[in-house]
């Protein structure tokens, strides 16, 4: 662990901190946004999975207030046309959340962190742990670890763990805990810890 807490340490004296603390102020900016903006972030999240961060930056801001607006039938056609990898599964679940953005905001601030993660899983299709953590992030949250395969691959770069055959809720929760204690090691919250750990992956500052 101690030359992972070494790079760690490097990039929070360089000018990667300060993307990182732009990212994370952006963040906890929840109270800005609207009903709207937050049910968007949501519909980004579902769709990072097994797809590409970066196109799904692009996807969200092409489609913006369609994703409350726009029928199944045109959401995946517009998903598919901008390239998404699974444009059908995806406006499925997106269309059977939008039931759920006037409410969303309230039930978010009515939540504890805990409860808040299993409520998403539980109730939004197309949000698992990974998912749901990293909308939570998205919009504020500190203590949540989002474990794709970037960070996984980070763990199993300085030998932290063993690459896991399948990421089940029992896994996730687990290297979970690994993160945790290299964020309190570099004084880190598990938000800052990510964004760090992917740019010693990718060497970009995402969402």
């Amino acid at each position: 662990m101690e030359k992972l807490l070494e790079s760690i340490e490097i990039l929070k004296g360089s000018d990667v901190e300060t993307l990182v603390n732009a990212r994370v102020k952006e963040f906890k900016e929840i109270d800005r946004r609207s009903s709207n903006e937050i049910f968007q972030e949501m519909c980004f999240c579902i769709l990072t999975a097994n797809f590409n961060a970066e196109k799904c930056i692009t996807i969200q801001k092409e489609i913006g207030n369609g994703f409350l607006t726009l029928s199944e039938e045109d959401l995946a056609k517009r998903l598919a046309d901008l390239g998404h990898r699974f444009p059908n599964a995806r406006a499925r679940y997106i269309s059977d959340s939008v039931k759920y953005n006037d409410s969303l905001k309230d039930i978010i601030h009515s939540s504890k962190d805990e409860e808040l993660r299993k409520w998403l899983v539980k109730n939004i299709k197309g949000l698992g742990y990974k998912e749901a953590s990293h909308f939570l992030r998205n919009i504020g949250f500190d203590d949540f670890a989002i474990i794709d395969f970037h960070i996984i691959d980070v763990l199993v770069a300085y030998t932290l763990i063993e690459r896991p055959k399948t990421l089940t809720k029992r896994k996730y929760l687990e290297i979970e805990n690994t993160l945790r204690d290299i964020a309190k090691q570099t004084n880190l919250t598990l938000a800052e810890l990510d964004l760090y750990l992917w740019y010693i992956e990718t060497g970009k500052i995402l969402k």
